[in-house]
């Protein structure tokens, strides 16, 4: 299976992060799945890519040309595919993967995170996206969905579009059922 990781970039950010989303990228290796992400050489995107060449597994970087410019491409990426811009990155992201996690993120990451999902709630995909709970990183996104369905702003229940994982576990029974 190819599983598109969003991920933060920056290195600022709680240790423990770097960790857990290293677990992700051995796991990934080890059963078999290749990654799809940003390919940047920074943050999260670095230790996953990192850990997922070190334990054999295929890594799959869509980057677009600016970043590619400025010499932030991952020395792990071992496929590149080149983009023009942010939009042409997550319809490639979207065309190569066959589900999507989320790990911790800022803006880049959400906007990955509701590209996708409101594309499968109008009919383009059934891919699932599934927000890795890292020490409850995503409990503020999910009270407002929360909080959007309870006001009628969401169509159905969210959580048939994204599902939460609180540890490497829950995302393997997850992704079992995939």
């Amino acid at each position: 299976m190819k599983i598109c990781v969003f991920c933060s970039a920056n290195q600022q950010i709680d240790p423990d992060f770097f960790g857990m989303t290293e677990e992700l990228g051995r796991w990934a290796a080890s059963n078999g799945h290749a990654l799809v992400y940003g390919g940047v050489n920074q943050g999260l995107m670095e230790s996953l890519g990192k850990a997922a060449k070190e334990a054999g597994g295929r890594t799959i970087g869509v980057i677009p040309m600016i970043v590619e410019k400025s010499g932030r491409t991952s020395n792990y990426v071992e496929i590149e595919i080149p983009c023009d811009n942010l939009s042409d990155r997550k319809q490639l992201m979207m065309e190569q993967s066959d589900v999507f996690i989320a790990l911790p993120g800022g803006i880049g990451t959400i906007d990955e995170i509701f590209t996708v999902v409101a594309s499968a709630t109008i009919g383009y995909h059934q891919k699932t996206v599934i927000l890795y709970n890292m020490k409850g990183f995503w409990d503020s996104l999910m009270a407002l969905l929360d909080d959007l369905q309870a006001k009628g702003m969401v169509r159905g229940n969210w959580r048939d579009y994204i599902k939460t994982a609180d540890s490497i576990e829950d995302l393997s029974t997850l992704m079992a059922g995939i």
